[in-house]
C-alpha cells in the first residue's frame, strides 16, 4: 500500500513511525481515564462509600492522563508533519527532475496552469495522507483491537458480542470504499476538467469581454462545473448509505452490550462491576475506530495520488548524449526529418543545409512547420525520423549544455522573471560585466525605453514581463542573444512585435549581431528576408523549395503568391489613408 511513498519518505521514515507509536501511548493515556471512571464507580456500585482520598487520587490519574495524551499526541503530530513536509519536498524534487528531463515542448503542451497544480495543489493534498492518515490512522486501529483484547479477558461473551457492530460496520465501511473507488478515476478527471476550464475562463477573460462572448465562454464554465457538482453528488449518493450504516453502528456497541449484560448480571452470571467496566471500555473503541476507519479509506488514495502525477509527468527524457562540442565547424544539417503533435504528423522528411556563416530563412503560411522545425534545431523534441546536426554532431549526441551554448533562440513570445531588467538580461551570460549588459542592451535598442523606467536597469519587469509592452520584451529577449554571444542563432519572429517606428533599429541591430554566423530566420514580412543567403520555402510540413529570393520569385508560384501577399498588405489603406 506504501510502495509508491517509500522512495520519497527516505529517511523520515523513522519519524513516521515514531510518530504512530506516540500517537498509540497518547490514545492509551487518553483511554485510562474509563478504568478510573470504572473505579469511581465500582464503590457505588456495591454501597461502599470511598473516602476523599480514594476520589482525588483518580480524578488526578483522569487529569494526569489527558495531560500526557495531549503532550504525546502533539509530539507525534509534530514529527508526523515533519516527516510529511519532507517527503512533499522530495516528491517535489523528483518530480522537477522529471520535468527538467522532458522536452521542453511537452512541457509547454502541458501549460503553465496544470503544472502550478501539480506542484501545488495535487501535492499538498498528499499532506494529510503522510501527516494524518498514516501515523493516526495506526495509532487509532491499534487501540480498539488493545482495548478488545481487554474485554475478551473480561467477558469472551460480551466481547464476541461487542464484534458483531464491529463486523457489520467494517463491512458498511468496505462497501464504501469499493464503490467509491470505482469511480475515483473519474472524479480526478472531472475535477481537473473543471480546473482547466476555471484557468481558462480567467485567462481568456480580456478576449471573452472585447469579443462578448460571455454567453458562450460562461456555458462551458457553467456546464463543466455543474458535471462535477452532479458527479459529486452521484458518487455519496452511492456511498451515504453505508456512510449511515457504519457510522451508527461503530460508536454504539453499548447498545448491544447492556440488555444482554443486564441479563447476565440478573440470571447471577456476570457480576455488575465488570458488566460496567465493559461498558466503559466499550466508550474507548467508536471513536477511535471510526477515526481510524476514516483514515483507512483515505490511505489507499496515497498510491493513487503518487502515481497519478508520476504518470502525467511520464514521458521519455529528450535524448542527450555526453558529447562535449569540440570543432568550428557550425552547418546545420535537417537531414529526413519527420514530426507529429501526438499521432498528427506536421513534418514529413524536411532536408536542408544551413552553412556556417550564411542566413538561412523560413518562410510559408501559418501552419507548415516553420516553427516546429527551428524548435527542433534546439532540441525542444525528439525526432522519431531522421536526424538534425551541427557542426557533424548528431544533436542528440550532444550534452544539452553543449548544445545549448552554441545556439541561441529568441521566440516571438518571451518571458521575463520577475526580477530587474539587468538581471533578465544577464541571463544570457551569467557572468558578464554590467557593461557588457549595457552594450547588450544598446545594441539590442532598450537604452532608450530602459532609461524612461522609474529605476532603470534595476527596474522589476514584473510578473512575467508584464511592466513591458510585447515589442520591449522582444527587445530584451535579443540583447539576452546578443550577450550570450552564440554561433548559432534562430530568430522566430523576432519582431513581430515591432513598431514600424523601431522594427527599422530592430532589424539593424540584428544585421549587426547575425554577422559570420549561422543564422535561421523565420518572418512572415517577406521583406525583412530578402537579402538572405537562401530562403526555404514550406508548405504543408514540406521543403517545397530552396533557394534565393531572386531565383524563387522566377521559379517558385508559392513563394511568389506570398511576396505577392506581402506587398499588398504594405499597401493597405483604410478609408484612403495609408496605415
Amino acid at each position: 500500500m506504501f510502495k509508491k511513498v517509500k522512495p520519497y519518505i527516505g529517511e523520515y521514515a523513522g519519524y513516521t513511525k515514531m510518530a504512530a507509536v506516540l500517537m498509540s501511548a497518547g490514545i492509551v493515556a487518553n483511554i485510562l481515564p474509563y478504568f478510573f471512571l470504572y473505579q469511581l464507580l465500582k464503590p457505588l456500585i456495591a454501597g461502599d462509600k470511598p473516602d476523599f482520598v480514594y476520589i482525588f487520587v483518580r480524578v488526578i490519574g483522569i487529569v494526569v492522563c489527558e495531560i500526557i495524551f495531549s503532550v504525546l499526541y502533539i509530539r507525534g503530530l509534530e514529527l508526523s508533519h515533519i516527516s510529511a513536509y519532507n517527503t512533499l519536498k522530495n516528491l517535489r524534487v523528483s518530480l522537477q527532475g522529471k520535468l527538467e528531463a522532458m522536452p521542453l515542448g511537452n512541457i509547454q503542451e502541458l501549460g503553465n496552469g496544470r503544472i502550478k497544480k501539480i506542484f501545488n495543489d495535487d501535492i499538498d493534498q498528499i499532506e494529510l495522507l503522510l501527516a494524518h492518515a498514516i501515523p493516526e490512522g495506526i495509532a487509532n486501529l491499534l487501540i480498539p483491537l488493545l482495548v478488545l483484547i481487554v474485554m475478551f479477558i473480561c467477558d469472551f461473551r460480551l466481547g464476541l458480542l461487542s464484534l458483531i457492530p464491529l463486523i457489520a460496520g467494517i463491512l458498511a465501511m468496505g462497501m464504501m470504499i469499493k464503490a467509491g473507488f470505482a469511480k475515483m478515476n473519474d472524479y480526478y478527471m472531472a475535477a481537473a476538467d473543471m480546473n482547466n476550464t476555471i484557468i481558462e475562463y480567467v485567462n481568456g477573460m480580456e478576449v471573452v469581454k472585447v469579443f462578448n462572448k460571455d454567453g458562450e465562454s460562461y456555458k462551458k464554465y457553467k456546464s463543466d462545473v455543474e458535471r462535477y457538482r452532479d458527479f459529486t453528488i452521484d458518487w455519496y449518493k452511492i456511498c451515504w448509505p453505508w456512510m449511515a450504516s457504519y457510522s451508527s453502528l461503530i460508536p454504539c456497541i453499548c447498545m448491544f452490550i447492556l440488555p444482554v449484560g443486564a441479563l447476565m448480571v440478573l440470571n447471577s452470571t456476570i457480576p455488575l462491576d465488570k458488566l460496567v467496566l465493559i461498558l466503559c471500555m466499550s466508550f474507548a473503541i467508536g471513536p477511535s475506530l471510526l477515526k481510524a476507519l476514516n483514515f483507512a479509506g483515505k490511505i489507499p488514495q496515497l498510491d493513487y495520488k503518487i502515481t497519478e502525477l508520476e504518470k502525467l509527468l511520464d514521458h521519455p527524457p529528450l535524448k542527450t548524449g555526453d558529447k562535449e562540442f569540440n570543432t568550428d565547424n557550425r552547418d546545420v544539417s535537417f537531414e529526413n526529418v519527420h514530426f507529429a503533435y501526438d499521432d498528427t504528423e506536421v513534418l514529413h522528411g524536411v532536408s536542408a543545409d544551413l552553412k556556417q556563416g550564411t542566413v538561412t530563412a523560413l518562410v510559408g503560411e501559418s501552419g507548415s512547420g516553420k516553427s516546429t522545425l527551428a524548435k527542433l534545431l534546439v532540441h525542444y523534441y525528439d525526432i522519431p525520423e531522421g536526424r538534425i546536426t551541427l557542426g557533424g554532431y548528431d544533436i542528440t549526441d550532444l550534452t544539452l549544455e553543449s548544445l545549448n551554448n552554441e545556439v541561441a533562440y529568441v521566440a516571438q513570445e518571451q518571458f521575463l522573471f520577475n526580477t530587474s531588467i539587468y538581471e533578465n538580461i544577464l541571463i544570457g551570460k551569467p557572468g558578464a560585466s554590467r557593461e557588457e549588459v549595457y552594450e547588450a542592451a544598446d545594441r539590442a535598442q532598450c537604452t532608450e525605453f530602459i532609461e524612461r523606467l522609474p529605476n532603470g536597469f534595476d527596474t522589476d519587469a514584473g510578473d512575467g514581463g508584464k511592466m513591458l509592452s510585447g515589442g520591449e520584451r522582444q527587445r530584451i529577449a535579443l540583447a539576452r542573444a546578443i550577450l550570450k554571444d552564440a554561433p548559432v542563432i534562430v530568430l522566430d519572429e523576432a519582431t513581430a512585435f515591432m513598431d514600424p517606428e523601431n522594427e527599422e533599429k530592430m532589424n539593424d541591430a540584428i544585421a549587426e549581431i547575425i554577422k559570420d554566423k549561422t543564422v535561421l530566420i523565420i518572418a512572415h514580412r517577406l521583406k525583412t528576408i530578402q537579402n538572405a543567403d537562401k530562403i526555404l520555402v514550406m508548405r504543408e510540413g514540406e521543403c517545397i523549395a530552396a533557394d534565393t529570393h531572386e531565383n524563387l520569385i522566377k521559379d517558385c508560384p508559392e513563394y511568389r503568391k506570398l511576396w505577392d501577399a506581402t506587398v499588398s498588405a504594405d499597401a493597405w489603406k483604410i478609408g484612403g489613408a495609408a496605415c
